[in-house]
């Protein structure tokens, strides 16, 4: 029976943590590659899994790592983060040197990610967890003050630490945005390693979905002007885009 099905795909995908579509095709013979896809988005729908480049992981895998705080974020506005992702993805080549944020759109980039080489600078664990199963990739995991909301990793030494490298930008994110008030988090010391990111950056991305529209953190570490490239989903108002291009950041 189908629920039946769904079932064991779960529950295999709980005992393996990631498989491929090939890999549960191969576990499934008797069922087609679309009806374990409509599977898979059924249990993506009930937060069970994360759909990823290829196939899919457990929700279970990301808690090992991230606690449940973290997780919560990780599986809401999953389409919205992944389609942030493929774009963000796209504009990765090979040699290049950025710094990727510790937010969970930022943990949807490292799924999608080419895995070609160039050097990857981070402050989240769960993101340097998944960067670390790409076998081109050089990996630095800034260190500090654990900020568990975000399992991610901030502290003035950290900000010290970019002042004696170059990256040729930074890819961040925030948890809320007005056009007002610029874009904001919830920590001090994450904002002001935010700061200090951007400043060093050659260009700065945001990656930003929808959700994030109309709510204001205590502590803003960027304004539309700060920006190169806005990174968002298909429903991010109009009327938003254009205060960004009056600006000439380009918006994808």
């Amino acid at each position: 029976m189908k629920k039946d099905r769904i079932e064991e795909v779960a529950i295999l995908l709980d005992k393996r943590g990631k498989l491929t579509l090939e890999q549960l095709c191969a576990n499934f013979p008797d069922v087609s590659e679309m009806t374990l896809r409509r599977d898979l988005l059924k249990l993506e729908k009930d937060n069970r899994i994360i759909r990823i480049r290829g196939g899919a992981m457990s929700v279970k895998e990301v808690k090992k790592v991230s606690g449940e705080e973290y997780t919560k974020k990780t599986v809401i506005h999953t389409d919205e983060k992944r389609e942030i992702a493929q774009k963000a993805s796209e504009l990765i080549e090979e040699g290049c040197c950025f710094f990727l944020d510790g937010g969970t759109t930022a943990l949807y980039f490292a799924k999608e990610m080419p895995d070609i080489p160039c050097t990857v600078f981070t402050n989240g664990i769960a993101v340097a967890m998944e960067l670390a199963q790409k076998k081109n990739l050089k990996i630095t995991l800034l260190g500090g003050e654990l900020l568990k909301e975000n399992l991610s990793t901030a502290s003035p030494v950290g900000m010290d630490y970019f002042r004696r490298y170059n990256f040729n930008f930074a890819m961040i994110s925030a948890s809320a945005f007005t056009v007002e008030k610029g874009f904001s988090c919830s920590s001090q010391i994450e904002a002001d390693l935010l700061k200090a990111v951007r400043e060093k950056a050659e260009a700065v991305y945001m990656l930003l979905d929808s959700s994030k529209i109309g709510k204001v953190n205590p502590y803003t570490f960027a304004y539309i002007e700060d920006l190169d490239v806005l990174i968002t989903d298909d429903v991010f108002p109009d009327s938003i885009k254009q205060e960004f291009k009056k600006k000439n950041i380009v918006v994808m």
